[in-house]
């Protein structure tokens, strides 16, 4: 059987570093970026030429960070050439490029437009102002309106939008307006995450300086029985527990990563995997043009998975989707790791439901997702 695979790469570029983020990245200065993209195109060429990489048809590039975007339209341009030279792309490839709305002119989306990219990902995360302040997010809900319409002007007709809810200020009902506003603007996918405080980023430092409050779980929960009743009623088919979408417009890269395919990562902190094996790159642009130039890949880590761990990452991921798993995987999975007793009361409490071969987590679940994985994992 064929292994999908994508292709992923990393910009590791910001015009400044949100609150929340927690993701490598470095502020934009033109010699930097120029550098990068030296090295970036040499990281292709190495990796092209590898036996477990070379004649395989890739299915979706991902250009995400960072905010792509920060690059000027010819240069991103400039990458995607580069890529089609370097490897075997399929021809209804989806090629997807995150962005913030701030970052983008006409001109800008029309020449990536027509130059192939076929979907793209603003990184909208509230309509709300204040509450884009609140995180400091910079931009406003006029950039993120404007943005969407021009990019649909300009030929993209597979929009996303990445939403965070629980944020600092915000409410239910500030919430379900935010909602709201992005099915007025018709895109064809939301991304809606809880917000999570990561260790090392300026919220976590407030929090814990009791400057801001954590995220509210239980509100959380309600907010997320609110995406889903909102977002259901409006057309969108949730098919990932963040993830909802106009039937057809799955993001076919991210069920790369839910559903055990392929990918290969390219840019510094980039991860792999690529046959059982698992790798990253350094995540120092410094150390990862220093290996470059020296004419050797930066993969800092690199690890082989047996077949029970590469079973219980299947399990991890499926259970993320509302297709759920087969369910021999995870009774193989709940007896390897011990948890067959867990994954019973699991099933009884009606948390996890077995549907004929498939198994997955109930609506109720879906919900508790992390507390669920914790139990099995």
């Amino acid at each position: 059987m064929t292994v999908p695979v994508g292709l992923y790469l990393h910009i590791p570029f910001c015009r400044q570093r949100c609150d929340f983020c927690a993701f490598y990245l470095e502020l934009y200065r033109e010699p930097a970026a120029e550098a990068f993209l030296h090295a970036l195109k040499t990281e292709c060429r190495l990796q092209a030429a590898k036996e477990n990489i070379n004649g395989r048809n890739f299915q979706s590039v991902y250009f995400g960070g960072g905010t792509p975007t920060t690059l000027r339209a010819n240069e991103l341009i400039t990458i995607l050439t580069d890529l089609r030279q370097r490897f075997s792309l399929e021809l209804d490839l989806e090629i997807t490029i995150e962005a913030h709305p701030g970052t983008v002119t006409g001109g800008d989306l029309a020449a990536l437009r027509e130059t192939g990219f076929n979907r793209i990902s603003f990184g909208a995360e509230s309509m709300q102002d204040n509450e884009l302040v609140g995180i400091g997010r910079p931009g406003t809900v006029r950039e993120t309106t404007a943005a969407v319409e021009t990019a649909r002007e300009a030929g993209f007709t597979n929009i996303n939008l990445d939403l965070m809810y629980g944020l600092p200020h915000q409410n239910l009902e500030s919430w379900k307006e935010t909602l709201l506003r992005c099915i007025a603007l018709g895109p064809t996918h939301l991304s809606c995450y809880a917000l999570t405080v990561e260790e090392g980023t300026r919220l976590a430092h407030d929090i814990r300086r009791e400057h801001r409050q954590a995220p509210d779980e239980s509100l959380q929960i309600a907010m997320d029985q609110a995406t889903q009743t909102l977002l259901s009623d409006a057309g969108y088919q949730q098919y990932e527990i963040s993830n909802y979408a106009r039937p057809g417009f799955e993001c076919r890269h991210n069920l790369l990563y839910w559903t055990q395919g392929d990918y290969l990562g390219l840019g510094p902190s980039a991860q792999s995997f690529i046959r059982g094996v698992r790798f990253g790159n350094v995540a120092n642009l410094t150390a990862y043009q220093a290996a470059l130039a020296e004419g050797r890949l930066p993969i800092q880590d690199w690890s082989k998975l047996t077949e029970q761990e590469q079973m219980r990452d299947a399990v991890i991921f499926g259970l993320r989707l509302i297709q759920g798993i087969a369910t021999h995987q995870l009774r193989t999975h709940a007896r390897n790791y011990g948890h067959a007793e867990t994954l019973e009361e699991l099933l009884a409490g009606e948390l996890i439901e077995e549907e004929g071969e498939r198994s997955r987590l109930s609506a109720q679940g879906r919900l508790h997702a992390d507390t669920i994985a914790e139990k099995l994992f």
